[in-house]
């Protein structure tokens, strides 16, 4: 299975940058991770926040494949623990999906149009994270739950 981060614009905090590159080298050890960035709107100062979902929903929709399975991170999806995580990625991995893609939205978060076509909505939190912190957040989450397959200490229970 392949996974491909989906997200919106470019992380400008160094130290989100220097995490979110630690995790992301400690998960090549155990799976293949993709990223795709869609640059920020162009003109956005001239548009409103639905405009701008609008035209992000457009470029997000055109990179997911119909046979991938799609997750989208909002405050409002379902939550899991981390072991809870893992076990969804055991139990994606091992009904052959192919390719397993998360989206991360901008800042304003994502358009209706994204919502009704991912498969799963999951929340990281009930609190709100800045785009960009979730990106650091999530692949660390990521990380610990290959840890967590593969039976090595990382994790604490």
């Amino acid at each position: 299975m392949n996974i491909t981060l989906l997200m919106i614009g470019n992380t400008s905090e160094a130290f989100v940058n220097d995490g979110y590159g630690l995790f992301t080298k400690r998960l090549k050890h155990y799976i293949k991770v993709k990223e795709i960035i869609i640059p920020d709107i162009k003109d956005r100062k001239h548009l409103n926040a639905e405009q701008i979902k609008e035209k992000e929903a457009i470029l997000i929709l055109e990179k997911l494949t119909g046979s991938s399975y799609s997750v989208l991170l909002d405050e409002r999806g379902k939550e899991f623990s981390s072991v809870e995580f893992s076990a969804f990625l055991q139990k994606t991995m091992n009904a052959g999906t192919r390719e397993l893609f998360f989206i991360i939205g901008g800042a304003y978060g994502v358009s209706e149009s994204v919502k009704q076509k991912a498969d799963l909505t999951v929340s990281l939190s009930k609190m709100t994270f800045t785009h960009q912190f979730i990106r650091l957040l999530f692949v660390e989450q990521l990380y610990r739950a290959m840890t967590i397959l593969k039976n090595e200490p990382y994790h604490n229970e």
